[in-house]
């Protein structure tokens, strides 16, 4: 596929997000194992609308004007405190792209740098009724699966079926052991662990980018 074309945008793209198996980024070993049986990839599937900006989903009407506004900053909220770390720039620019990341800091927590949010996504999620739930989207390099992954991992995807956008609906509402983990600085080393680098895992992806997200 041609960079124009892969570029071209999010919304109604890529494959179906359980075909890649990834370790949730920014997050290592809360404790116990707990890590051990999470994949942001599997599971439910649920409806997702995906947008690069607020002004994108109010202008889209999919979902109320109050909602876009709601899930926009819970984005900024999940990407303030989960949004995955990295000791060196180099080595978040490998995944993220050149000038895709900034450095950041916190209280006690020391310096690091984190990929730019390149928009956010809505989750539609019908148990008990009818409402929706929002968090971050990032771009990942094609070199590492290409497409729009969310602040806790799951990768947005495609029902071929319905032809609609989905995504893991634990990847936009995980668990409250991995919500809660403190994040972990991640080094070139435990990237290149996680198959990184020429690490030997290697990412599905086919598809076309039809929405508004550039990249």
């Amino acid at each position: 596929m041609s960079t124009r074309k892969r570029s071209a945008s999010l919304q109604l793209t890529t494959m179906l997000a359980g075909a890649a198996s990834l370790t949730l980024a920014g997050c290592d070993d809360p404790g116990a194992g707990a890590q051990a049986g999470w994949d942001p990839n599997r599971g439910e599937q649920v409806e997702a609308f995906s947008y690069k900006s607020l002004e994108e989903c109010k202008a889209a009407n999919e979902v109320s004007d109050q909602q876009c506004d709601t899930s926009w900053a819970a984005a900024q909220k999940d990407d303030q405190k989960n949004a995955p770390r990295y000791e060196a720039r180099a080595t978040c620019e490998d995944i993220y792209g050149a000038g895709n990341c900034v450095p950041r800091s916190e209280q006690g927590g020391g310096s690091f740098f984190t990929p730019l949010l390149a928009g956010f996504v809505i989750g539609r999620m019908l148990d008990g009724g009818d409402y929706y739930r929002g968090t971050g989207l990032y771009r990942r390099n094609d070199d590492y699966g290409g497409g729009y992954y969310s602040t806790w991992g799951g990768r947005l995807g495609r029902d071929y079926g319905t032809g609609r956008t989905v995504i893991p609906r634990e990847s936009i509402d995980p668990p409250d052991v991995i919500r809660n983990a403190p994040p972990k600085v991640q080094t070139r080393t435990s990237v290149v662990s996680r198959g990184g680098f020429g690490g030997g895992r290697s990412y599905a992806y086919s598809g076309s980018h039809k929405g508004g997200f550039g990249g």
